[in-house]
């Protein structure tokens, strides 16, 4: 039994020549060549034994992929985790190392499928199960490698963007088509791999039968490319809050191919056309929701005739407040210094004085930076805005602690409350327009 299976390469050797000897004595090569080959007992059925052998290159390559597995993270992120660059870390941010890992266990499953019990050149009843899985392998070997192409060029446009000079030139259209181009071409690669066809037959076919793809399953193939567009940019997802002008205000419960379903705040349900989602503007409220706080963007709206120069009593009396005891201490210093050496018959205008505005606008940015529920960690400002028919505007721009609406809304009602108060003890009025009981009023006084 060792002598013949050392004289096996042998007589596969003279069973593939090219002028075989007669059959008996190829068949009587071929026989020996295969009981040679043969891993398990003459007893086992061939067709358990090449079962032994798919089953024992799949435990191949799964061991194989946990290898590659480990040597990615335990030695590679790792290692690059550790340099001082960051350039390298997005091919890790962007899974590009990921997929190359997948490669190695189809590579090497591949190479040595022919090697497994029952699946050698020797037996002809192996050769189809040994091309399906080269088939096989193929596919998974393309659709990996296309991933890591596509993450390839994800990481290198990040690298684009971190720099300062690219900002300004924006290429992620241009990325788009780079991978749309790749991951068609890799897919019909790996298609025509599966099924061991031409992939430039099936290229040939795919391309005859566009135009009628494009005419009868057009709003089909819209609705697919507005659902690529909106997932790759992700533009939208499950449960964020949208508001669609004039369509629909609430939170996303579903997302299909051609529609989008939105439940309103009424608990009604809105449906939107997934092409609609990238045709025209709407709102996606997430960021917020993530964010450490949401915005107050909201004015008073003053009576611009009440607006005046303080006394010197009430300049007194509002600098015991403790929001303005600083403002006006400085104040005072900065006035006095700038109106130095004027007397009493100088004109009221050639003075600097403070106004009930400037100080009421001074206290209420004072009062915030001194609230609890107001976020000092992003902007805080209190802004006087162009006056109109509807007043002089003072708004107010800050965000809260908390993005909860009803926390939220509590807070800007509790803020607004006090506000709309406190603007009468600077002796400013709030603008709106007349009422009835204001029209009651003037005209009683006309009829005395």
């Amino acid at each position: 039994m060792i002598l013949l299976a050392m004289i096996a390469p042998l007589l596969h050797i003279v069973a593939q020549a090219p002028n075989p000897p007669q059959d008996p004595l190829k068949a009587q090569l071929a026989k020996s060549l295969q009981d040679t080959a043969r891993w398990l007992p003459d007893s086992v059925d061939l067709w358990i034994e090449q079962v032994t052998g798919v089953a024992a290159l799949i435990v191949i390559g799964v061991l194989i992929l946990y290898a590659t597995r480990a040597l990615r993270l335990l030695v590679i992120v790792r290692l690059i985790r550790r340099t001082k660059n960051t350039w390298d870390d997005i091919f890790v941010d962007k899974a590009f190392f990921r997929w190359i890992s997948y490669m190695p266990p189809t590579l090497l499953c591949g190479a040595i499928v022919t090697r497994m019990p029952g699946l050698g050149a020797e037996f002809p009843t192996a050769r189809p199960i040994v091309a399906w899985v080269h088939q096989v392998l193929t596919f998974a070997t393309t659709i990996t490698g296309m991933l890591a192409i596509g993450a390839l060029v994800d990481a290198l446009h990040e690298i684009w963007n971190r720099r300062a000079r690219n900002r300004a030139r924006p290429i992620k259209g241009y990325i788009g088509l780079v991978k749309i181009f790749v991951y068609v071409i890799g897919t019909v690669a790996a298609v025509a791999f599966l099924f061991d066809r031409d992939p430039t037959g099936l290229l040939a076919g795919i391309g005859a039968m566009t135009a009628v793809l494009l005419l009868v399953f057009k709003d089909t193939i819209l609705s697919l490319v507005a659902s690529i567009t909106l997932t790759q940019n992700d533009m939208i997802r499950l449960g964020d809050w949208v508001e669609v002008p004039g369509a629909a205000d609430g939170d996303v419960v579903d997302m299909a191919l051609h529609t989008v379903k939105i439940q309103n705040f009424d608990r009604t349900i809105s449906t939107i056309p997934t092409i609609q989602l990238v045709d025209r503007p709407f709102k996606n409220w997430r960021n917020m929701s993530q964010g450490p706080g949401r915005r107050i963007k909201r004015a008073l709206h003053l009576d611009a005739a009440s607006v005046r120069f303080l006394r010197d009593d009430e300049v007194a009396r509002l600098g015991e407040l403790d929001a303005l005891r600083d403002y006006l201490g400085k104040k005072r210093t900065e006035l006095a210094k700038s109106n130095e050496g004027k007397g009493d018959a100088t004109p009221p205008l050639d003075l600097r004085r403070l106004t009930n505005l400037g100080t009421f606008r001074a206290y209420v940015l004072a009062w915030l930076k001194q609230h609890p529920r107001i976020h000092h960690g992003m902007t805080l400002m209190v802004r006087q805005l162009p006056p109109g028919p509807e007043g002089l505007p003072l708004e107010i721009y800050g965000f809260t602690d908390t993005t909860a609406w009803a926390d939220y809304e509590a807070i800007q009602a509790d803020l607004f409350d006090f506000l709309l108060a406190a603007v009468h003890e600077f002796d400013l009025r709030l603008f709106q327009g007349p009422t009835g009981e204001d029209v009651r009023a003037l005209t009683a006084a006309a009829g005395r």
